[in-house]
């Protein structure tokens, strides 16, 4: 868009009428909608599901033959960038899936990888998918940011790994030593930590592959188990989710049928999403392979002393797909609105903006979609899709064009939906290719995790955006655990609720949670976004969290926000009449948070007890703001 546009409306041309959406291939949707006796209601693509892969050793050594030269995977090395092709993928991961087999691994004795994203952990893991020897990536945040590794030492007891990879022994030693490793052989690519007993990774891909490599990937089945991804723990300790190698390749089957767009040019993707979750592991590493695709690891993430990194890559590479949660929307925004030329590098080849793992605050949607227009001249497709570890990850897309956030589409071939009654909502269950056997060792949670028809109960409410037309979607309703009641026994709608607050009071907030159960009115705590505080502030702004907490501007911007959202809401369960800014940051050792940014809702109030007492105090103390528009 010319210079002198800067200033228009943004998501409309000099005339005032929208500005045209960037062109995008997706299958129209065709959707079969039942109402059952019980008054249950069940969902399914008419799109017959192809054949996939037979394994995603198979779908590698495809994407090779495709791409022999092809970059592969990159990672940031200095300045530049380290590169490694398709043909020299397939030499390291054969070599090193024939270490794997001549030391015994399998199931009972897998890999499990400490370390975060890097080209080593993509070689290791399809070495894994290659000699059909399960993976199992941990979150780094179990071994760098936990004080008593439970969680760590709970996950190796589970799987008894036969071997444990770091990328340098150095930050990992404690956590090393806090693990009974009798029987299993630790791998690094750096040993700065001087252990013992520690094997080079580069020696790995000194063996040799032979006719046992060939027979092992030939005997792989849809059902053998491909990795352990691990949930968040966010309820307990984290599950052991099995993911078989028909999961992944049905669900990459799932996502090319409705994306045919993907198929016109290999995707590229600047990604810091962690592997061991299963949105940048499963959805995006495997995107790459099944349409040979080019990734650039981001080492930065939605936090204010790391999105620098990411605006640094995104500066240099151009993606055509992006990929992020709210969070990191929200961290990005700031830099695409004041700086142009990283705004035109971000936009230039982009065909979708992707979000997922929590809403996302239509005040975000409508600011990309307002910087896409001054930059470009045209509106970037933004979509979402639903799913979970357990569904690996993709259950619904939106694969047609939404104008707001909410809609998260409609089942993908081969997917079946039931909305079951559940209070005032409709609780959504999955059944699929794509949905995982169970649980690893776990019989007890995998029997409490399907009903008796075989659907696993994912714990999420939706409803559809247009009961009278299946094909416009359904729309996420929330966590049925999350919501709750006041004492007048109206149910509060937490999700849409937390989406709504946070986009009123925009742009400082990150994230917040909602309190008021079993009390009279609601209240939040709300945890700050330095950029967003910034353009509130302005240059002058303090970084220290406290500071920006305290910081009369802040305080003023986040009541008169407040203030506006309850003056258009109609009763008690929507209006929030007391807030606090909280001084720090969530915490992942506590399950305040995941490391892709989800926000516990439950654990986090109980964490902060004693915040939520303050929000109810008959005189609340100067820290807490009153809102106007409540009653208390």
């Amino acid at each position: 868009m010319p210079e002198t546009l800067k200033s228009e409306s943004l998501t409309a041309d000099i005339a005032g009428a929208p500005a045209p959406v960037r062109p995008i291939a997706y299958a129209p949707p065709d959707i079969h909608h039942e109402r059952l006796p019980d008054g249950s209601e069940t969902l399914r693509s008419r799109i017959a599901l192809e054949p996939f892969d037979p394994s995603l050793a198979a779908m590698f050594r495809a994407a090779v033959a495709r791409a022999t030269t092809r970059t592969f995977v990159a990672e940031r090395s200095g300045d530049g960038w380290r590169r490694l092709s398709y043909a020299d993928a397939r030499e390291k991961v054969d070599a090193i899936a024939a270490a794997l087999i001549e030391r015994g691994l399998s199931a009972e004795r897998p890999v499990m990888i400490l370390s975060g994203n890097s080209i080593e952990h993509a070689l290791l893991t399809l070495a894994g998918y290659t000699a059909g020897i399960p993976v199992a990536p941990i979150s780094v945040a179990y071994s760098l940011q936990s004080q008593d590794f439970a969680k760590l030492k709970y996950i190796a007891e589970l799987l008894e790994p036969g071997m444990i990879y770091v990328a340098d022994t150095a930050p990992f030693a404690r956590a090393l030593a806090a693990l009974d490793l009798e029987g299993c052989e630790i791998v690094a690519s750096r040993n700065g930590a001087n252990l013992d007993n520690v094997t080079a990774f580069d020696d790995l891909t000194r063996s040799r592959p032979g006719a046992a490599l060939e027979r092992a990937c030939a005997g792989i089945t849809a059902d053998t188990i491909a990795k352990f991804l691990f949930t968040s723990g966010s309820t307990g300790f984290p599950k052991g989710v099995i993911n078989t190698h028909g999961m992944a390749c049905a669900n990459q089957q799932q996502l090319a049928q409705i994306w045919p767009f993907v198929a016109e040019e290999p995707p590229v993707l600047v990604d810091w999403l962690p592997w061991n979750h299963t949105f940048g592991a499963n959805h995006n590493f495997h995107l790459v392979l099944r349409h040979a695709g080019t990734l650039h690891i981001d080492g930065g993430r939605p936090l204010p002393a790391m999105i620098g990194e990411t605006v640094k890559n995104l500066s240099e590479i151009s993606p055509t797909i992006y990929f992020n949660v709210p969070a990191g929307y929200a961290g990005l925004l700031p830099h695409l609105e004041s700086d142009p030329a990283f705004a035109r590098s971000f936009f230039r080849k982009l065909r979708l903006i992707f979000y997922a793992a929590a809403g996302l605050p239509q005040d975000i949607w409508t600011r990309l979609e307002d910087v896409a227009v001054r930059t470009t001249g045209e509106r970037i497709p933004l979509t979402s899709s639903w799913g979970s570890t357990e569904t690996a990850p993709l259950a619904t897309a939106a694969h047609f064009h939404i104008d707001r956030a909410g809609v998260i589409g409609v089942p993908v071939p081969g997917v079946t939906l039931k909305l079951v009654p559940s209070g005032t909502k409709h609780e959504v269950r999955v059944k699929g290719p794509n949905v995982a056997p169970g649980y690893w060792k776990r019989p007890d949670l995998t029997r409490e995790a399907y009903d008796e028809e075989g659907y696993y109960k994912i714990g999420d409410a939706v409803r559809l955006a247009d009961p009278d037309d299946p094909n416009r979607g359904v729309v996420f309703d929330g966590r049925i655990t999350e919501d709750f009641k006041l004492t007048t026994g109206t149910w509060v709608a937490v999700g849409a609720l937390r989406v709504g607050a946070l986009a009123a009071a925009s742009p400082v907030l990150q994230d917040a949670v909602i309190a008021g159960e079993n009390r009279e009115f609601l209240g939040i705590l709300a945890w700050l976004n330095p950029a967003g505080c910034k353009q509130v502030i302005g240059p002058d702004a303090p970084q220290n969290p406290a500071e920006l907490a305290a910081h009369p501007k802040i305080r003023a911007h986040v009541r008169e926000g407040l203030a506006r959202w309850n003056a258009q809401q109609k009763g008690s369960s929507q209006r929030i009449e007391r807030a606090i800014l909280l001084p720090d940051a969530p915490s992942i050792d506590a399950n305040e948070i995941t490391d892709k940014g989800y926000i516990n809702q439950r654990l986090a109030l109980e964490r902060r007890r004693a915040d939520v007492e303050r929000l109810y105090a008959d005189m609340p103390d100067a820290g807490v703001i009153v809102v106007a528009g409540g009653s208390h």
